[in-house]
């Protein structure tokens, strides 16, 4: 692959962790405002954004760089010898920066501080347990979606992570470049710093969880049923 073909992908998926994160960060700050308090009605604009987003992400980067976003999917996919492991560093690098560069162009379009402490305590077994399972299934959804899907891939992904923002007690961060990104927020989508590692850590295990199982589960010649 020649230098500027890979320029070209890492651009796509630092750009569109980017547009995610700012979407993620901008909808909060937005919901927040106009919900008078009502933390529902915030947390359903967050949730509406961020999986209408995704869709559109996914859809028109896809065919770039394959619209990892996540340094789950980044490791997953190397994993499954599907994306070479020589990108895997480049890509989880151009994902944190284009996520917090996202952070930086939220609080600009609110006329907020550029940088802030994330303050959202965000921490015990119930919420590392949420993200362990958000990961799962998101991991779980793309990898089904490819192997079975792929032209529904990004629907699947946005519904999924919708869903998700409900049924699970952290509302879904299942993602470790989008959990550091938010820690340098102090809106209504944001986390402290000293909870990210814990988050991170559930998620890759969650993630590694989907990458076996939907390896076993989805096998490219499953055996016939009686």
């Amino acid at each position: 692959m020649s230098p500027s073909d890979i320029s070209r992908r890492l651009a796509g998926e630092g750009i569109g962790t980017a547009i995610l994160v700012a979407t993620v960060v901008g909808s909060g700050i937005m919901g927040e405002r106009l919900a008078g308090g009502n933390v529902a009605i915030a947390l359903l604009a967050n949730t509406i954004a961020t999986g209408a987003i995704l869709v559109v992400l996914i859809s028109i980067i896809g065919p770039l760089s394959g619209a990892h976003f996540n340094p789950l999917v980044t490791l997953v996919q190397a994993a499954r010898g599907v994306s070479p492991r020589r990108e895997v560093v480049p890509y989880i690098l151009a994902q944190c920066i284009g996520g917090v560069g996202g952070t930086i162009m939220a609080h600009a379009m609110f006329d907020v501080p550029l940088l802030q402490a994330g303050i959202a305590v965000r921490s015990g077994p119930a919420q590392w347990l949420a993200e362990g399972v958000a990961s799962f299934c998101l991991l779980f959804a793309i990898l089904g979606s490819l192997r079975y899907r792929p032209e529904a891939t990004p629907v699947l992904v946005g519904l999924t992570i919708t869903a998700a923002y409900w049924f699970t007690a952290s509302t879904s961060f299942a993602n470790p470049a989008v959990t550091l990104a938010r820690s340098f927020t102090a809106t209504f989508a944001g986390i402290r710093l000293g909870d990210v590692l814990p988050f991170v850590i559930a998620q890759m295990i969650g993630a590694g969880c989907a990458g076996i199982f939907a390896g076993w589960l989805f096998a490219a010649n499953p055996a016939p049923r009686d």
